[in-house]
């Protein structure tokens, strides 16, 4: 049953990086991280340097975007208010709601 999980895990997490990556490729509109239920989802992310991430809150209380480096800081986020960021560089970018510091996430960039 637990290898059955990791399993279907890995298989969200690989569907949801092939999804940014088809945005970046195709020029569209970039990939959204939805925030419900005190959490954000997917909770990680793989995109190509120039995509641009938005979150949207979904919750009916305030929550907003941060990375410790600063490089991500939205303003606290309303229901259904959007903040959007552009990846410019490769690297790892961990980023969490300041209001609520368990909520935790991870965009990945990656040159294809």
């Amino acid at each position: 049953m637990a290898r059955r999980i990791i399993l279907v895990a890995a298989f969200v997490a690989l569907m949801a990086s092939a999804t940014a990556m088809a945005y970046a490729a195709a020029g569209a509109p970039g990939p959204t991280i939805d925030i419900t239920q005190f959490a954000f989802a997917p909770a990680e992310i793989t995109v190509e340097p120039g995509t641009t991430v938005t979150w949207v809150n979904h919750d009916q209380v305030p929550h907003a975007v941060a990375s410790a480096d600063k490089a991500i800081a939205s303003k606290a986020l309303d229901t259904d208010d959007r903040f959007a960021h552009t990846f410019d560089r490769s690297g790892d970018y961990a980023y969490y709601c300041t209001l609520h510091p368990f909520m935790t996430g991870v965009v990945h960039v990656r040159k294809p």
